[in-house]
Formats: structure tokens, C-alpha cells, sequence
């Protein structure tokens, strides 16, 4: 593992300190996250390529297949090196119509901690984010967000954090326990989440955007695409540039199956936004956000 981390480093508890460009392994598994790879021999050899490269934050989850990508992560690096911090989610499910239910009773959320333990190889997780689904109201996250808690104190989980939530939910998740990440979708032009991410880097919390280019709107992707050419980057890596630069507790999971999007998207953590690319960049976002 590189000594270099892409992006710096961000500390987000006495237990874990991790480099600020991560990556998703969610595109590792089939079309909709779910069944093998389309190229298994590059799956794992994209995994031992992000270690090499320095990253040492490894975004995943057992319904990622399911289970098939915690398996491929355990064959390319197990025994995992020092240093490499492996964050998973719960609370979701896969159907055989590759649907993503919700599953956050206290069997389910038992179960699924375990069971990324057992397909990591693990004795105990990093990190574990609760996927809240179809709900924004604050009291629903307090009873499966307690059952993880718990879990915590029995040593099965490192650090608690949240996914696919309000600002009121972490509100509430954090009367019950320290609250580390927040995982939310948000990019440039999705940026509904502004007020929560500048509250996370006041609380020294980590913000973790997923779909960093989803959702743009033909004028904005013009915008991105400018900046991109004025910079002799690509739109993707300025997108991901310009969540670097937006907060300094934001952490980026690019997700990809091949090594040569891989070196891409760590090459963007080394781009300097000028102040017009900034001002550009910072006007695309969506004015009924």
C-alpha cells in the first residue's frame, strides 16, 4: 500500500482515519448491483489496485450482488492490509427483481452485521452505515439505529454512521450514538444537502456523496463539460474535483470496474480548481434545490 494517500486524509474517530478519495464497490457485481461480474478477472484486480494506489477506504455492502462483492474483496486482499478500512451498509435487501426493500427490523440488522462479518472475514466492521428507505421522519431511525448501537458496544462494529437520510434523522441517530458519515446523494447540481454538509464539517463528520454525476440537466452538463475542457480533465473528475473542494470533511466513493476509470478518478483528488472554474462550477446547481 502507498504511503501517499489520494486526497489526504480525513479522522474520523480515535479508530479511524481514512484517505479522502475512497471507492464503491457497488459496480464491482452485474447490471443493478446485482449478480457476477461482467469481468471477474478485473474486479479483483481493481481491488488490489486501489490498495496499491493508497486508498484506504473500501465502500461496500452484502447486498452488493448479494454478497457476491464481499467475497471478491476478501479473495483480492484477505489477510487486508494495515491501514485498509472496509465501511458497509445495512438495512436493505435484495429481491430476485433486483428491487432494495427495506430491512431494518432488529433480525435483519442482526443478521446482516453478521453476515458481513463472515464474507469479510472479519471480527469486526469499521464502519457500518444504516440505510434508511422510503422514510425521512426522525423517530423512524431511532429503533434500528439502537439495534446497531448495540452492536457496537458488543464490539461487532467500530463506528456508526448513516445513509440515505435527513438532517433530522442524524439529529436523532446521534442521542443514541456517535454519528461518523453521513452517505447522502449529492453532487453539483444535486445540492439539496448543502446546509447538512456544512454541518457535518462543523461537527467534524464525514459527508460521503453517492451518484457524484447523476441527475444533470443538459445546461449543467455543458458547464461541467466546459470547465472540463478548459482544465484538460475529464467531466467526472471535475465533478469529483469540486466535492474535494466543496467541504473539507467530504469523502468521495467513485465507484468503477476497470483499473484505467480507477486511475482517472484518483487522478482527479490532484486537480486545482481556479476561482472562475469554482464560480462556474458553484452557479450549475439546480435553483429549486
Amino acid at each position: 500500500m502507498s504511503d501517499v494517500h489520494p486526497g489526504g486524509t480525513l479522522r474520523l474517530s480515535e479508530t479511524l482515519t481514512v484517505s479522502r478519495v475512497g471507492y464503491g464497490a457497488l459496480q464491482l457485481a452485474g447490471p443493478m448491483a446485482y449478480g457476477p461480474p461482467r469481468d471477474r478477472v478485473e474486479a479483483l484486480a481493481v481491488l488490489r489496485a486501489v490498495v496499491e494506489a493508497g486508498v484506504t477506504h473500501l465502500d461496500t455492502s452484502d447486498y452488493y450482488g448479494p454478497y457476491l462483492v464481499n467475497g471478491l474483496i476478501r479473495e483480492a486482499l484477505y489477510p487486508y492490509p494495515e491501514g485498509l478500512h472496509i465501511a458497509t451498509k445495512v438495512g436493505a435487501r435484495r429481491t430476485a427483481e433486483r428491487g432494495w426493500p427495506a430491512a431494518l427490523s432488529r433480525p435483519e440488522l442482526v443478521q446482516a452485521v453478521h453476515d458481513n462479518l463472515d464474507h469479510l472475514g472479519l471480527e469486526a466492521l469499521d464502519l457500518v452505515n444504516l440505510r434508511m428507505t422510503d422514510t425521512l421522519e426522525a423517530a423512524d431511525i431511532v429503533e434500528p439505529f439502537t439495534v446497531l448501537s448495540e452492536l457496537r458496544d458488543q464490539g461487532l462494529i467500530r463506528n456508526l454512521g448513516v445513509s440515505n437520510v435527513s438532517a433530522e434523522q442524524v439529529k436523532a441517530a446521534q442521542q443514541i450514538a456517535p454519528v461518523v458519515a453521513v452517505q447522502n446523494h449529492y453532487n453539483v447540481a444535486f445540492r439539496q444537502d448543502d446546509e447538512l454538509v456544512d454541518r457535518c464539517a462543523e461537527q467534524g463528520i464525514a459527508f460521503v456523496p453517492f451518484w457524484p454525476l447523476g441527475g444533470f440537466r443538459p445546461l449543467q452538463a455543458e458547464a461541467l463539460e466546459q470547465v472540463a475542457a478548459d482544465l484538460g480533465a475529464t467531466p467526472r473528475q471535475i465533478a469529483l474535483a469540486w466535492l474535494l473542494h466543496r467541504s473539507p470533511t467530504m469523502l468521495l466513493i467513485p465507484g468503477t470496474s476497470t483499473r484505467a476509470h480507477l486511475t482517472q478518478n484518483i487522478a482527479a483528488a490532484m486537480i486545482d480548481l481556479p476561482v472562475r472554474a469554482l464560480h462556474t462550477l458553484n452557479a450549475i446547481a439546480d435553483p429549486a434545490r
